[in-house]
């Protein structure tokens, strides 16, 4: 699974919408909609974010381990 279906569905999970997420993060809902839709590559700072808001790793979004581990605390 790549991190555009991984963020789609963590959105889905937690019940919200995508202007919901894009206040989130700060960008328009058109902007999200292109990140879920591929159109525009999320930047890493985004991907942080929402790794944070939904207290999952990063590797978890990336599509790198299907684990969900929670954000690591410093």
């Amino acid at each position: 699974m790549n991190y555009i279906q991984r963020i789609r569905d963590l959105r889905e999970d937690s019940d919200l919408n995508q202007t919901q997420v894009a206040a989130i993060l700060h960008v328009g809902q058109t902007t999200y909609s292109d990140y879920e839709k591929g159109k525009v590559r999320i930047p890493i700072e985004h991907l942080v974010t929402l790794a944070k808001y939904y207290d999952v790793n990063l590797d978890y979004i990336a599509g790198i381990s299907d684990t969900r581990n929670k954000f690591p605390q410093k």
